[in-house]
């Protein structure tokens, strides 16, 4: 058994120097598979790069994020990157979501770009990797009229309360726990706790976020173990438990993962 880092931009895009190092630390921490998000067609080609070079351990998605749907560009982009959608590689689509933290003036495209990319989800038969900032009751609207079709996936880097942590796991999503729930008087850990360990997966977003004691720093898939320490702390339970949970609920979401 071994770790699973279900959310991290763990190519040369943000590693410009070291990538392969990068990696490399992160399987000799046996973290041995890496799911890395999309966020515009931009980011296709340094996918695609970083999961040929290691295709057993680096797992691709395909989506357009939030921030990067623009009124003059986002319906072309979507189109590009639905072609991306046949190769076999791909094990799901994300990140895609809403984000009305920046911009609230997109919301209507915003919109739009989601419930395309849901349907893609369903046209597919693939799992979704959610990005939502202040705007969870907006994507709970939008997700109500898919709560029947059979949707999985994680929301990622759960940034909401108990309720939308509810929410969320009815409506047939795991929550993304990174670095935040190492961070000091975080509402994250009380969230955790009464959700229960079978409706967590484990994540870094790196190069975001890094858990402590690397918080400020660059962070990088090898420091999951550090979120899984104190996950177990939360549970009073083993990272080897934490581990076993987290990468079986991992496994069960994306599940054309090759786990060697």
């Amino acid at each position: 058994m071994n770790y699973i880092d279900t959310h991290a931009h763990l190519y040369r895009e943000y590693y410009p120097e070291g990538f392969e190092e990068t990696v490399q630390r992160a399987i000799e921490a046996n973290v041995k598979q890496i799911i890395l998000p999309c966020v515009s067609v931009a980011s296709v080609s340094e996918i695609f790069a970083a999961s040929n070079i290691f295709p057993n351990n680096l797992f691709p998605l395909i989506g357009l994020h939030p921030t990067e749907v623009k009124k003059e560009t986002y319906k072309s982009e979507l189109a590009e990157l639905k072609y991306y959608l046949d190769d076999e590689g791909i094990v799901g689509i994300g990140e895609i979501g809403m984000d009305l933290y920046w911009d609230k003036k997109t919301i209507d495209i915003q919109r739009e770009a989601f419930e395309t990319q849901l349907n893609w989800a369903l046209e597919y038969k693939l799992p979704l990797s959610l990005h939502i900032r202040d705007a969870y009751a907006e994507s709970f609207e939008i997700l109500g009229k898919y709560r029947t079709k059979g949707l999985k996936g994680v929301m990622h880097c759960f940034s909401g309360g108990i309720q939308e942590a509810l929410w969320a796991i009815e409506f047939g999503f795991c929550l993304g726990i990174g670095g935040v729930i190492t961070f000091r008087n975080n509402k994250l850990q009380d969230i955790v706790k009464e959700v229960g360990l079978h409706n967590i997966v484990l994540e870094t977003d790196a190069p975001f976020l890094a858990p402590t004691p690397f918080r400020g720093k660059t962070n990088e898939s090898a420091y999951i173990p550090y979120i899984a320490k104190k996950t177990a702390e939360i549970f009073n339970t083993t990272t080897e438990e934490v581990m076993r949970v987290t990468t079986e609920n991992a496994i069960h979401i994306f599940n054309k993962i090759r786990v060697t």
